[in-house]
């Protein structure tokens, strides 16, 4: 760890991951400046949508060394059909991210099999599978507006955010589409969830040019197309459950990766000397300040976060010209945890020269990592435990409440799920991510002699847990510090950590295990690149 950094005991926390916010080291904000920087020209490749948008369109990106296409397929969707769950059938808008750009004979077959989605059959060729629905009245009332010849009401926009909400966007294998291995040496898709960006990116494109096509063969003489303004202000929803969440507990090289490097970030920009990039701060904050006005949810956990969140920005706005460290101090001793987090990603913004270059570590072999070290000694194992999980050891684990929950997959959709032990059946078939409870039982079970190796051959039901605490005492971001079996466990902030590594604003929880966010809200379209990338929203 470098000198500065935050430590794992203040930053591995849930609380703390679930007030975190989409940063310059996002992988959105990546793909973005990749796109600028390498000139990525995109192209509606084809066209071919009837009077009310149903029929199909192809975006074709050309990038250096080879091109990709978003194929995205537009159907009529009954009402009683258009749901956010998982179990749905049936969606307004269905896409693939193709490996190259189709022919008319591909475009047929993934016709067949793209607005299927899971029942559908797909190769290698497809690298991203995804689905969206509208954001029906406002999508409407866009295209009624632009039918009209007058702009749609700019607040209601602003307050939504996006036409189009995608249900999943699903990549690495799923359902048959081309594993991670297939494209990972590429150097447009180096950094984590490339693919899934581009192909999230594209889908705004998509949707918008949906809307104006709409409104044209609706009134044909006096439709007008988004103003370019207000264009912008739009970008894509998405619903997002518990499928997600135990991703980071799965791939603890990789959440150390993605912690390590905004940590380093943060702590480079504190040990500049003076104030350089003030102005460039300062007008992120204003137009933060603005964008958090048009954030709302019901939840009763975020509501007021978010209206303290609006207070400490306020404070932050009043706060003279100081020394980044110094600022970064009175932020920590004065703000809320989702204050200190927010000012964390206003401090990242105005540095990209210094601090840019960290997104080469996003990226990780996890099979490199996963090497057990058999001739630790059993002693030296537990001297670990005792070291880098006393949080773990300090639980009390035998409580009720510490193992009220287990995870396991659902057979139905073959996803991660969430269940009450007390009340639902199924805990036979649970996961093994209560980690803090494994390493608690490791350490109980660990010999005073031996070595590793001897040990595991006579408990191989220990492998996973070894591995996982030589990990942990190599990577000190690796392990969520809490106990994910609890009673008191928020799901959310799993995903809400992950999701601010993506790029995420406007988080809406529904619940403890799901919500919505926006991607991309204020970001460039693909044929506008030549524009300045600030705008991309952090509380919109």
């Amino acid at each position: 760890m470098t000198a500065g950094m935050r430590s794992p005991e203040q930053v591995m926390r849930l609380e703390r991951m679930g007030a975190m916010h989409a940063t310059r080291l996002s992988f959105l904000r990546i793909m973005l400046r990749r796109a600028r920087r390498d000139g990525w020209r995109t192209e509606r490749a084809a066209w071919s949508l009837d009077a009310r948008g149903f029929g199909h369109a192809v975006y074709a990106v050309h990038m250096p060394a080879r091109s990709y296409s978003l194929v995205a397929f537009s159907r009529d969707l009954p009402a009683d059909l258009r749901t956010d769950r998982v179990i749905a059938e049936a969606w307004d808008t269905s896409y693939v991210l193709y490996d190259g750009v189709p022919d008319a004979a591909e475009i047929a077959r993934l016709s067949a099999c793209v607005p299927l989605q899971e029942a559908g059959r797909f190769s290698e060729r497809e690298l991203v599978l995804s689905r969206a629905n509208k954001s029906v009245r406002l999508f409407d009332s866009v295209v009624r507006a632009l039918a009209a010849g007058v702009q749609p009401d700019a607040e209601g926009v602003e307050d939504v955010g996006y036409l189009m909400r995608t249900t999943a966007v699903y990549g690495n294998g799923k359902f048959g589409i081309a594993d991670r291995d297939r494209i990972a040496d590429r150097a447009e898709f180096s950094a984590p969830f490339q693919a899934e960006m581009l192909t999230v990116w594209l889908i705004r494109a998509f949707t918008l040019d949906l809307a104006e096509h709409c409104a044209r063969q609706l009134a044909p003489s006096t439709a007008v197309a988004l103003a370019p303004a207000l264009r912008r202000r739009i970008g894509v929803g998405n619903s997002t459950g518990l499928g997600m969440a135990p991703f980071l507990v799965r791939h603890p090289l990789l959440l150390h990766r993605w912690m390590l490097a905004r940590e380093t970030a943060l702590a480079r920009v504190r040990a500049l000397p003076g104030t350089r990039g003030w102005p460039e701060f300062a007008q992120t904050l204003h137009a933060a300040r603005g964008a958090l006005a048009h954030w709302h949810t019901d939840d009763p956990v975020q509501a007021p976060r978010i209206a303290a969140l609006r207070a400490d920005l306020e404070q932050l706005a009043m706060r003279p010209e100081q020394p980044w460290d110094s600022l970064y101090g009175w932020a920590e001793s004065s703000l809320t945890p989702e204050g200190q987090e927010f000012t964390v990603s206003l401090l990242l913004e105005p540095h990209g020269r210094l601090i840019d270059d960290l997104c080469d570590l996003l990226s990780a072999d996890e099979q490199a990592a996963a090497a057990i070290d058999g001739r630790m000694a059993c002693g030296a194992l537990r001297a670990l435990i005792q070291r880098h999980y006393a949080w773990a050891l300090a639980l009390d684990l035998a409580a009720p409440s510490g193992t009220a929950r287990f995870w396991y997959v659902s057979a139905e959709k073959l996803e991660p799920r969430l269940g009450e032990r007390a009340e639902e059946p199924g805990a036979d078939r649970e996961l093994p991510l209560g980690f803090a409870h494994e390493v608690a039982r490791l350490h109980a079970a660990l010999p005073a002699e031996g070595c590793v190796a001897a040990f595991l051959l006579r408990h191989p039901e220990w492998r996973h847990v070894v591995r996982r605490v030589q990990i942990a005492a190599r990577l000190p971001y690796a392990e969520i510090r809490d106990n994910l079996l609890g009673a008191a466990m928020r799901p959310i902030d799993l995903l809400r950590c992950k999701l601010a590594q993506f790029g995420a604003a406007r988080f809406d929880p529904r619940s403890d295990r799901w919500l919505r966010i926006t991607l991309f809200q204020g970001a460039p379209f693909p044929d506008d690149l030549t524009a300045a990338e600030d705008g991309v929203g952090r509380a919109a």
